[in-house]
């Protein structure tokens, strides 16, 4: 028998505030309603928020650990159970690990360490050494010529939920600014001239178009008739939006503009952006603020992208400082995210469903993880 039971807990449902108990039994919740409880072994939560556990959909914290320094490879599978345990102290019960299926970079840890990643993931779950609930999100990096030869030996596993279709090539998207390319690669091409990083830009520009508009035909392939949600990344502006969802993109990923965020809530994409933008103020590249994007209504879900951390953090700041209510605003990173990937069986505290639970406090404005339990099982 496994019970757990929360009371004297402020609860955070899917359209209210409760001050009350959660009562769940064999990893499911039984019961949520107002009031106290003295039954046995119940844990009196002193008025501390109740939260359903934490849905990120796109984190590459792993890759810090599996080069914790520069040309340093660490273990996977023990990088992967560090950025496990990180994962589940932020709150997260259910996390999508990123993994770059190529990368433009000729040397990239990357590509180095995927298989190896994917296996030690595998490897986690089946020995049950971790405490989240993890799942696979693919970045396919199209302009990538190895793209598909690399994709496909990943795609079978029930695991793989979540493709995002990626293009990284400078000039455009997330690069259009050719100065800020430069300025986040300058950190391993610290010798390039401006003829070097001219031919750069070119040669990336060059297989940009032999490579990509093939490798996405050939990805929306191997994807079709699986369970699997496409996202797009880093869409700039209304075109390509509209692109993406011509060819059955549900989730856009970290829109760099008001604009494209207008036209992907237009065509009823969901858009994801950020939490580190949340928390931070703005994006580090010169992007649009997810708190803008906020404020206009085009904000769904947050991700904590590299920070697992700000994932909490981001959602309480749409509370604090965008004015949502506490319902809406961690719905960003439970039910909104549950149901853009799929899960009916979590994302909220209700009976029936899964006993992913997060308690938290607040201490001068930020919010503090105090305990964290995946179905039902105390991990943190």
């Amino acid at each position: 028998m496994n019970d757990l039971a929360l009371t004297n807990a402020r609860i955070v449902l899917g359209d209210r505030e409760i001050h009350g108990t959660l009562i769940a039994r064999n990893g499911m919740i039984r019961l949520v309603e107002d009031g106290s409880t003295q039954a046995p072994g119940a844990i009196d939560c002193e008025g501390d928020y109740v939260i359903p556990g934490l849905i990120e959909l796109h984190t590459d914290n792993l890759e810090k650990h599996l080069m914790p320094r520069a040309g340093v490879i660490w273990p996977s599978l023990s990088a992967v159970l560090t950025h496990d345990a990180q994962v589940v102290a932020a709150g997260i019960t259910t996390v999508f690990d990123a993994l770059s299926v190529g990368d433009l970079e000729e040397e990239s840890v990357r590509i180095e360490t995927l298989r190896s990643t994917y296996d030690a993931i595998l490897d986690g779950q089946r020995s049950g050494a971790l405490r989240a609930d993890h799942w696979f999100h693919l970045r396919c990096e199209l302009a990538y010529p190895r793209l598909i030869e690399a994709l496909e030996p990943l795609l079978d596993h029930a695991s793989v939920r979540l493709l995002s279709l990626m293009d990284h090539t400078p000039g455009q998207r997330q690069y259009r600014d050719l100065q800020q390319y430069r300025k986040y690669y300058s950190k391993n091409h610290l010798s390039w001239s401006e003829d070097e990083f001219a031919e750069v830009v070119k040669r990336r520009a060059e297989q940009q178009a032999t490579y990509s508009p093939r490798h996405e035909r050939e990805v929306l392939n191997l994807a079709h008739g699986r369970e699997i949600v496409l996202a797009s990344h880093d869409d700039t502006d209304a075109g390509q939006v509209e692109h993406a969802k011509r060819i059955g993109v549900t989730i856009s990923e970290f829109p760099t503009t008001q604009e494209a965020a207008d036209a992907a809530h237009a065509h009823g994409l969901t858009t994801v952006m950020g939490a580190p933008n949340v928390v931070r103020g703005g994006s580090h590249s010169g992007n649009v603020a997810a708190l803008e994007l906020a404020r206009t209504g085009r904000l769904d879900m947050l991700s904590s992208d590299y920070v697992p951390a700000s994932l909490l953090h981001g959602a309480f700041l749409l509370h604090t400082q965008a004015g949502w209510s506490m319902p809406r605003a961690m719905a960003t990173v439970s039910s909104n995210p549950a149901r853009a990937l799929g899960f009916a069986d979590r994302g909220e505290l209700k009976a029936g469903l899964r006993a992913d639970v997060v308690r938290m406090r607040v201490l001068d404005g930020l919010p503090i993880v105090r305990n964290v339990w995946v179905a039902g099982q105390r991990s943190f």
